[in-house]
């Protein structure tokens, strides 16, 4: 026998592939290099890299290496988690939620992260209050690490009213005093809210915060090229994966009554939403999606169905490929990320490189012949069967639906 190392590619192959059912076994043994030296995986969850990042894992993975939704994976840890209980907090971290569509989006839950880290810097004593507004949609706000509560759900909250919301900011702040109040420094609404309220606190903002850093905060200069140390301030602005998500504890959620928000006169009046063409819509800013495979086998049937319920196109590389679908269409690593709320797959079985550009989507739908496809296995919610007829009877009955409420 020669003493020679050889490696085996296809174990290589299976640790770098998250959703192989096999990766687990494999990722977490020791792997070697060529001259038989032991390499560390940068491919595992928790690795930590030369620029400091920790890797989240975002895929739907469960600990057990069983690939589902999260909604599967969250409903069977949540009975088995510690609750945490702050009776009578020392201070207070608030946290302004961006709720897109009235749910919490992965730069929701890494603000909340935060937050928590900030809350029990000292002793664990602090707690985290959440401000929503509007619809609120969400029922894992406990696992998400919110200790208290508190929602304003009026008529004046229910719109684009960023007046009023700052108002309301300063109402709460001025009870509870917090030490800090963070919001997601994004496109929908947190950015534009810190900077007002950082305005009427008289505070200076941080902003575009990414790692939080004994008592000061390492945000992101120079589009994201360079570091800038801060101390913590008032008013704090963080990006995404600033922190990792509360997934081990279980937090109270109590609502807290604060009566209604007092309407003020305010300069800027929401006009509504108004009607446009889903396609004109970017991929990466789109809330709804529906993507075709090569499983499909009638395109205009696709388009017809898009259209009906209002969604954003969207395809495989291989239904690119094949001259089914533009470039500008595709969705995948290759393609364009996407962040959706609601991503409906048709067709696709699933490649590594499409599952990494749907990994920040909220919910994801699966319509396949094949029942054992990576795809349904990450997907929350599958329907198994012919993709011509099963989009065929959701047009039914999303057009009856129309017609019902149209005649009421």
């Amino acid at each position: 026998m020669s003493d020679i190392f050889r490696r085996d590619p296809r174990a290589q192959w299976i640790a770098r592939n998250r959703l192989h059912p096999l990766h687990q076994a494999v990722a977490t043994g020791p792997v070697y290099g060529p001259s038989g030296l032991l390499r560390k995986n940068p491919h595992l969850v928790g690795f930590i890299g030369s620029n400091g990042l920790k890797r989240i894992d975002r895929s739907g993975v469960s600990d057990h290496g069983e690939l589902g939704g999260r909604r599967q994976a969250a409903s069977t840890n949540v009975v088995s988690l510690p609750l945490h209980q702050v009776p009578e907090p020392a201070f207070y971290i608030m946290v302004v939620l961006d709720l897109v569509s009235g749910r919490l989006n992965g730069h929701d839950k890494d603000t909340l992260g935060l937050a928590q880290q900030l809350a029990n810097r000292h002793h664990g004593d602090g707690a985290v209050v959440a401000v929503a507004f509007g619809e609120l949609k969400e029922q894992s706000l406990a696992q998400a690490g919110v200790d208290r509560l508190i929602h304003f759900n009026s008529d004046t909250s229910s719109h684009y009213n960023p007046e009023q919301r700052c108002h309301d900011l300063i109402t709460v702040a001025a009870k509870f005093d917090p030490q800090h109040i963070l919001l997601p420094d994004s496109i929908n609404g947190g950015g534009d809210l810190g900077r007002r309220l950082a305005v009427k606190l008289q505070q200076r903002p941080v902003c575009g915060i990414w790692k939080l850093n004994g008592d000061t905060v390492i945000c992101r200069g120079s589009a994201g090229k360079s570091d800038i140390t801060r101390a913590l301030s008032k008013v704090m602005l963080v990006l995404e994966e600033c922190s990792e998500p509360i997934s081990e504890t279980l937090h109270e959620n109590s609502l807290i009554p604060f009566g209604s928000d007092e309407p003020i006169t305010t300069k800027l009046h929401d006009r509504g939403n108004i009607s446009v063409d889903p396609n004109a819509i970017p991929l990466a800013e789109a809330g709804f999606i529906l993507s075709g495979g090569n499983g499909i086998n009638d395109w205009a049937q696709f388009h017809h169905a898009a259209s009906v319920l209002r969604a954003t196109e969207g395809a495989s590389r291989v239904a690119v490929d094949d001259g089914n679908m533009p470039r500008e269409r595709q969705v995948g690593a290759t393609g364009t990320w996407v962040s959706a709320q609601v991503y409906i797959a048709v067709g696709i079985s699933g490649a590594i490189q499409h599952m990494q550009g749907i990994g920040q989507c909220d919910k994801v739908i699966a319509i396949n012949t094949d029942d054992g496809c990576d795809m349904v296995k990450r997907a929350d919610l599958s329907a198994i069967g012919d993709s011509t007829e099963i989009l065929k009877r959701l047009v039914e009955l999303v057009e009856q639906r129309q017609q019902e409420s149209s005649n009421e």
